[in-house]
């Protein structure tokens, strides 16, 4: 069994999270161009303070790329800890792939249609995959 075989859906789920960067960028810069701000004078605030400002669809890609900052955090750690302690391969490699694609899903969910079930769908799909890795984790680094 290979034990690193888990750092395919890391490498993936981190430039899916770029992808989703450009994605972000390619909308959002035009739509504020379109909406006649000057990013140049803006001072202070954050990404939502366009979200009164910038037309929702745009704003969407913005709120996927911060989701991919949050919970997937915990799936690079747990899995990283996971190659690292040998427990890499197998089942957790087929869980963390059912995390990363269903990641993925959630995001083309948000930045097209954005329905708000499928994407909690979705989401308590690929967290319930996550679980499974930090339980493995747990009785391997803990219980073992």
């Amino acid at each position: 069994m290979n034990s690193t075989a888990i750092l395919g859906p890391v490498a993936t789920l981190a430039l899916w999270s770029m992808v989703m960067w450009v994605w972000m960028y390619a909308t959002r810069i035009p739509a504020m161009s379109r909406a006649k701000i000057d990013a140049a004078k803006m001072v202070g605030g954050t990404g939502k303070n366009l979200d009164d400002v910038l037309p929702p669809e745009v704003q969407w890609k913005a709120h996927n790329y911060n989701h991919l900052m949050e919970q997937p955090t915990v799936f690079y750690a747990v899995a990283l800890a996971l190659a690292l302690g040998g427990m890499g391969g197998g089942l957790n490699t087929q869980l963390a792939w059912a995390y990363v694609v269903l990641r993925i899903l959630h995001s083309l969910v948000q930045v097209t249609v954005n329905r708000v079930m499928w994407r909690f769908a979705i989401f308590a799909l690929a967290s319930l995959a996550l679980l499974a890795l930090c339980v493995h984790a747990f009785m391997g680094f803990v219980l073992h």
